[in-house]
């Protein structure tokens, strides 16, 4: 299988040399941006996503298109590689802009360690110095000439919304401290309930970004083409910036912990959440100071903080209990599918501090006493060699949380095994 995904991996390149960002678009109507980008690849297959940001009461009296131009044209930067990821082309053409060299080098770096898991789980073998090369038109101005208010107002914070537990301890700390300006993409059940608790029950109340995947990148994914993972939380990063200027406000607290600092992949540098380290958060404030004009304040709230620490936290929130979900498999149906990794370490860093009924009734069933789970457990705790390709907690976190648990829950079959195989090992 490996032999395969790399030929298919070489195949593609072949076949399609280049991959190119034709243009961006976008039209302001009152309190809401819509935009439009153009993404080729070869000379036939056009992907054509569309976004629709409505700032609901925290928009800004006005709105000048060149303020915003240079934060649209970024926001495609990082939406191309959602796209480009299906061949991996190696020339990516910008046409509407240059780059720099530091500005490539910059950019580079995210699209290579930002999928660092789609290179792994693929297969793919290739190096930072290959795997792609920026080209420009000539005679295209540079990024330099876009122009980019700086915000002062401080006295506000935009906080992103997840719908999990992190966000929820952002939420609760900062909105005793500054007004907070909620922000969505693409809202579902969790997000919104959790919004509502928080303060904010109507949708005008809220910053909301509808963001659309091209159905010409479905139809090649069925079609085998290749697909992965891509750092989500790079793109979430570059559409704030251009919350914050729609709302004049610049501070950013994002929710992302110590442990997203932590490899997947034991040895390596390979990282399923890289957009959401430090070293991600530090390169992005650098980029917006040295050539967004330093803009806006982009920072994680919870970066000082373990995931012990945050779920101790969320313990204290019980009203929000009913209605977050940290679950990607059940997103859709905004349920705990209690079949994944995820699912299983929220139940694992929540027992601590929440007592059994109520997790049962959170999550509706025991996870701890269920024996499907156990390869995730294996691999949560480190006994497996490799931690699930999911935005979990460091494996010293999962074996601190199952030592606390296992002090008074030894009966149960998962925390049997663990004590098992701590002893084994």
């Amino acid at each position: 299988m490996q032999q395969e995904n790399q030929e298919k991996f070489i195949k593609l390149r072949n076949q399609f040399p280049t991959f190119t960002y034709n243009h961006y678009q976008f039209q302001i109507i009152e309190n809401k941006i819509d935009m439009q980008f153009d993404f080729c690849l070869g000379d036939e297959t056009h992907f054509q996503p569309k976004m629709s940001l409505s700032l609901g009461r925290h928009a800004v009296k006005e709105m000048k298109k060149e303020d915003i131009e240079g934060l649209i044209f970024h926001i495609g930067m990082i939406e191309l590689i959602s796209y480009w990821k299906v061949s991996c082309a190696p020339i990516v053409h910008i046409r509407p802009r240059t780059l720099t060299t530091a500005q490539q080098q910059w950019w580079k770096k995210l699209y290579w360690k930002g999928l660092g898991e789609f290179f792994y789980q693929n297969s793919i073998t290739t190096s930072m110095d290959e795997f792609l090369q920026f080209h420009f038109d000539a005679g295209v101005p540079s990024t330099n000439n876009f122009h980019y208010q700086k915000i002062t107002d401080t006295q506000s914070t935009i906080v992103p919304i997840g719908g999990g537990k992190d966000s929820v301890v952002t939420l609760e700390h900062l909105r005793k401290k500054q007004k907070i300006i909620p922000f969505i993409i693409n809202p579902r059940g969790a997000t919104l309930a959790c919004a509502r608790i928080a303060g904010f029950p109507e949708k005008d109340d809220i910053v909301i970004l509808q963001r659309e995947i091209s159905p010409v990148l479905l139809s090649l994914n069925q079609q085998g083409y290749l697909n992965g993972h891509t750092p989500f939380s790079a793109m979430l990063a570059f559409y704030t910036l251009l919350v914050s200027y729609a709302t004049n406000t610049r501070n950013i607290a994002l929710s992302n912990e110590s442990s997203a600092n932590e490899p997947t992949i034991p040895g390596t540098d390979i990282n399923h959440q890289y957009s959401k380290s430090l070293e991600f958060e530090e390169d992005f404030r650098q980029y917006v100071h040295d050539y967004m004009n330093d803009c806006s304040h982009y920072f994680s709230y919870l970066r000082p903080y373990r995931e012990l620490d945050i779920a101790q936290f969320f313990s204290q929130y019980p009203d929000y209990f009913p209605v977050f979900k940290s679950c990607n498999v059940g997103s859709k149906s905004d349920i705990w599918c209690c079949h994944c990794p995820k699912c299983l370490f929220a139940y694992i860093i929540l027992s601590p501090f929440i007592d059994d009924t109520t997790l049962i009734s959170i999550f509706g069933e025991d996870l701890l006493d269920k024996a499907s789970l156990e390869e995730y457990f294996d691999e949560l705790s480190g006994i497996a060699e490799n931690k699930p390709f999911e935005c979990v907690g460091t494996i010293d976190e999962v074996n601190k949380a199952l030592g606390m648990i296992a002090e008074r829950k030894k009966e149960k079959y998962l925390i049997k095994h663990w004590l098992v195989a701590k002893k084994i090992r």
